[in-house]
Parts: structure tokens; C-alpha cells; sequence
């Protein structure tokens, strides 16, 4: 899945010179957290977000930094810090950097830097046109319809089934597959054998109910102390 599938095309911008009030207002109607900062061209030149607007004179709740700090790094962040409080135009208080991404980057690439930023949104562009945005709701969207677009699963006998199961365990690195004894009957899935550690337990698990055919799990899991081959938990024997 790449970007410019998911994207909200035409998002709600503002334009550089337009007020801080309006782009306050704006947020607040459109229900977003954060606009795209756009010249008529179309190109971006910066977000504002409600992150560049939470330290406001207005609310009393800007930044005061020590005399001392002014002292030792220059006037400069402070200077930075007056302009962030107190501007008026959205050009003012912007981030003038944004972490955006193309149309054809990879959907996993995009989260992984919303993930890594720190942001709820990314804009994605083209050259330095805005073509598009994606926010934390549009992957939760792409998120649904992949739950939606899921096939439903024909019957599968169960030796197939075991198959599936067993392929899917080993091709995780954190299941003990060499250790695990797994039986179907009738769709349903008996999990014999033992693990290292309780985490596992529950990945071993999620793993077997995502593959399609799967009605029911019986968990019969021994965890076992890795160092003294001493059996800790007893079998689990829990249905799911």
C-alpha cells in the first residue's frame, strides 16, 4: 500500500500571511489538529500545528527561561521563543520543515515516520506541490478497510489447516516451532508443547487466530524456566 492511496487528497490548508486567529479557527472547524502552510502556487512552505500554538502569551502560558540561560546561550532562543508567543501571522509560528513524503512511498515508510517524528500528520508532495496528506485517521481508515477486504475463509480441512498453522509458526523467529506439537479438529486448534517465556504464549496465539479457517484455540502451553528446565507455569488448557 503506498501513500497516495491512503492520502486525504485536498486537504484543508492556509496561506502563510493569514492571521494565527484564523488558522485557530480553521483547525477548530475542520476538526484537524494541524494545517499544511501553502502559497498560492501550491507549494508547502510549512505546518502549523496545535504543538506551535499551546505556548501563547494570549493564554499566559508562554516560555520563561532563566536570566542565566539567556546569559549562557545568547539572546537568540529567547528571541525565538517571543516571536513563537506572540506572533500574529501564521508565517511567524509555523514550522518551516515539515516531514512530508512523495506519492509512492510505501505506507509502512510513511508510519514508520510519523512514528519516528513524532507527528500526527505528513504531507505529501510532489516536487514542493502538496498533492495530499496523511494523518494518523487516514491509516486507521486503510486500517478498516483491510479488516473489511478480508476474504472469508472457505472451508480448509484440517490437516491443511495444521499445515498453515505450522508454516505460519515457523517463519516467526520468537516462536519455538521446534518444540510446538499443534492438532486440528474440526477448525479447532490444540496448542501442545512448550516455551521459554510467557510472552510467547500470547504471540504464539495472535499468530494462529490470524490464519483464515481457524474457529477456535485450546491452549495447552507448558512454560518452562529456560536455565533449569523446571516447569513454571503449568499447562495453560485455556480456550479462545
Amino acid at each position: 500500500m503506498r501513500a497516495d492511496e491512503v492520502m486525504t487528497r485536498n486537504p484543508t490548508t492556509i496561506v502563510p500571511a493569514a492571521s494565527v486567529a484564523e488558522a485557530v479557527r480553521t483547525m477548530l472547524d475542520a476538526r484537524v489538529s494541524g494545517l499544511p502552510v501553502v502559497e498560492a502556487s501550491g507549494r508547502l512552505v510549512g505546518v502549523i500545528t496545535e504543538g506551535d500554538l499551546l505556548a501563547r502569551a494570549e493564554l499566559g502560558t508562554e516560555k520563561k527561561r532563566a536570566k542565566w540561560l539567556e546569559f549562557l546561550f545568547g539572546p537568540g532562543r529567547s528571541a525565538e521563543d517571543f516571536v513563537q508567543s506572540h506572533g500574529r501571522r501564521v508565517e511567524e509560528v509555523m514550522t518551516r520543515t515539515p516531514i512530508t513524503a512523495t506519492p509512492t512511498a510505501r505506507l509502512d515508510e510513511v508510519v514508520g515516520l510519523m512514528i519516528e517524528k513524532r507527528v500526527k500528520r505528513l504531507p505529501i508532495v510532489e516536487g514542493e506541490r502538496l498533492v495530499g496528506i496523511v494523518s494518523r485517521a487516514d491509516v486507521l481508515r486503510a486500517l478498516s478497510g483491510a479488516f473489511a477486504a478480508e476474504a472469508v475463509a472457505g472451508p480448509v480441512g484440517d490437516v491443511d489447516l495444521a499445515a498453515r498453522v505450522k508454516a505460519v509458526l515457523a517463519g516467526e523467529s520468537w516462536a519455538p516451532a521446534s518444540s510446538l506439537d499443534i492438532r486440528v479438529v474440526d477448525g479447532v486448534v490444540e496448542l501442545w508443547g512448550s516455551i521459554l517465556d510467557e510472552r510467547q504464549r500470547d504471540a504464539i496465539r495472535v499468530a494462529v487466530e490470524n490464519v483464515p479457517g481457524v474457529t477456535r484455540i485450546v491452549d495447552h502451553l507448558v512454560w518452562v524456566e529456560p536455565f533449569s528446565g523446571t516447569i513454571v507455569g503449568a499447562p495453560g488448557d485455556r480456550e479462545g
